[in-house]
């Protein structure tokens, strides 16, 4: 043996580690630029964020310089398609199921190298047909492994992907990628998976899959998960748990980190000890709309031939504190610019100026323009049927604080950012009674207040952590609600043209999609006979308004009808 042979080798032991990084997006919602379609100006809020896929990828292509192109990976934990007048262009105005343009998310994303993303729930509001041709156009898979056919049972996605990274001058280390979507789908979206997909539980399809991912040499195992931290669901418990992601990681064995979507929460980095196995495993979830991007990295040791992460720790990258990749925002200029154009052209003019501010606590113009609308078409729905005498009711929830129909020209701009969501209209019949518990069910949404104590705009709502959009206000009836009483006891006056409302009258109620599926837990709506199921987006039903009426005046649909009350004295005048 030579000296040279016999010497130890150089950096000795250092062959027996190595590192990968996974990075991680979630919550796009159609973000490519740093734009707000809605405000016609760059995206801004009170702490400064800047959103979009451009700014990502500067983010993405820094870390890949720090570590290596070729030991990180790139993945996205849902809700790509919907949320921006940029895709709903592409999806309604002018859709690439028809004109097999490239959608502009999947030409940013294929230009980001993206390795995989998992589905989320909203993926899947412009139907199927839609999201195939979404699917059909990337480089990467849409992940989905609890997204099932309902004829054969089998996945109707790609479950998981397990990918072959590079070490340098090592053993590669195969990190797999299972992508779970979010059990609520068959609720939120049932017009457009019923009796097609099926959605079994998060937990218990991770349990089916993370085995087999190992057994086919997955060294690192993250989940994709389209799924909130919280341990709760928005509907009950009609389906498997909706914010599933904790429970994931400490009941399955196997998984190295979960990347959180769903919530729109920021959480740098979290550990869950699993129950199983003692393991502590990792959880991050990015701001939402590419305001921040999660890196997860993994060290890993060698034993007996094989890797195994022996730590894990992850960090967020703010958006805001790069520019824009000038290759993603090339990609994207012309579409991005057509539909600045397109939402930018007025559709008609108002009488004066309606904003959304205050909906959520006084009665205002802007939201009963929407009822109106939805109300009157439903009305047109039911006449000429066995159902067309039925007073119709109609049900809002105030989605936007900052929205506002201006004084002057209207534009497409004006009334999406008044109605964000893609809903479709509904009507659907309820009694009086029925009426009054929903009603008690939405007053919720205000914290208790005694007579005579200080009202605080800020702290009065969103009691108990309820959202705007699960808040509804409701027109054709008057009645007041008194927020010194407790949850369940605070419809007071309630009346239909003067009279107290009989608990056996019928009505016809307008409503959305999500509600109608049971969205937000409501009482009695989503089991009340269908009237009407028109597939109409509500939001092109107040472009139509608009645009045969030709003027939006407070008029012909302002009505004060609702309070908030305190012993009968008016919380506002």
């Amino acid at each position: 043996m030579t000296p040279a042979a016999a010497a130890p080798p150089e950096h000795a032991g250092k062959d027996q580690k190595t590192s990968v990084t996974v990075m991680g997006t979630s919550d796009m919602h159609g973000y490519v630029e740093n734009w707000d379609y809605f405000n016609d100006a760059e995206y801004d809020d009170a702490a400064h964020n800047d959103v979009g896929l451009a700014k990502i990828s500067t983010l993405v292509d820094s870390v890949r310089a720090d570590r290596g192109p070729e030991s990180t990976m790139l993945i996205d934990a849902g809700d790509t398609i919907q949320g921006t007048s940029l895709t709903d262009y592409f999806a309604n105005t002018e859709p690439i199921t028809e004109t097999g343009e490239i959608h502009p998310m999947a030409a940013a994303m294929n230009s980001m190298d993206y390795d995989a993303a998992a589905l989320g729930n909203h993926e899947f509001n412009y139907g199927l047909e839609m999201l195939r041709k979404f699917e059909s156009q990337l480089n990467f898979p849409l992940l989905g492994a609890n997204a099932v056919d309902s004829a054969t049972d089998k996945p109707a996605f790609t479950p998981y992907i397990i990918k072959t990274v590079a070490t340098k001058g090592n053993k590669p280390v195969k990190v797999g990628i299972l992508g779970l979507t979010n059990p609520g789908v068959a609720i939120w979206d049932k017009n457009n998976v019923d009796g097609k997909l099926e959605f079994p539980g998060i937990v218990e399809q991770a349990q089916k899959y993370v085995p087999e991912m190992k057994a086919r040499g997955a060294d690192v195992v993250v989940v994709s998960s389209h799924s909130g931290t919280s341990g709760t669901s928005s509907y009950g418990d009609e389906l498997p748990l909706e914010n599933a992601s904790t429970q994931l990681a400490e009941t399955v064995p196997g998984i190295d980190a979960v990347l959180v979507g769903h919530a729109h929460q920021e959480i740098p980095e979290r550990f869950v000890t699993n129950k199983t196995t003692g393991e502590q495993v990792l959880l991050t979830e990015p701001l939402n709309w590419g305001m921040r991007l999660s890196v997860m990295d993994f060290e890993l040791t060698k034993t007996r031939g094989q890797w195994d992460v022996t730590s894990a720790s992850a960090s967020l990258l703010n958006a805001n504190t790069v520019e824009a990749d000038p290759v993603v925002s090339k990609l994207v200029a012309e579409q991005h610019q057509r539909v600045i154009d397109y939402v930018n052209t007025p559709v008609g003019t108002a009488t004066e100026s309606m904003p959304a501010e205050e909906s959520r606590y006084r009665d205002t113009a802007v939201m009963d323009f929407v009822n109106h609308v939805q109300a009157s078409a439903v009305d047109r729905a039911l006449d000429g049927g066995p159902n067309a005498d039925l007073p119709v009711l109609s049900l809002v929830a105030p989605f936007s604080r900052t929205a506002e129909i201006p004084a002057g020209p209207v534009t497409i701009r004006d009334l999406a950012g008044l109605y964000v969501f893609p809903n479709t209209l509904f009507g659907v019949e309820m009694t009086g009674a029925q009426v009054k518990e929903y009603l008690e069910y939405s007053a919720k949404y205000f914290a208790q207040t005694a007579p005579g104590a200080p009202v605080d705009p800020a702290t009065l709502t969103n009691a108990n952590g309820t959202p705007d959009y699960n808040y509804d206000m409701m027109s054709g009836v008057d009645y007041d609600i008194d927020i010194s009483r407790p949850v369940g006891e605070r419809i007071v006056n309630l009346s239909f043209n003067g009279a107290p409302v009989d608990p056996a009258q019928r009505f016809a109620v307008a409503t959305n999609n999500y509600r109608q599926s049971g969205g937000g837990n409501f009482p009695h709506i989503s089991s009340a006979p269908v009237l009407v199921n028109q597939q109409t987006e509500i939001r092109q039903l107040l472009i139509d308004y608009v645009v045969a009426q030709g003027a939006v005046d407070p008029a012909d649909f302002a009505e004060n009808n609702w309070r908030l009350v305190r012993s009968g004295v008016p919380v506002f005048e």
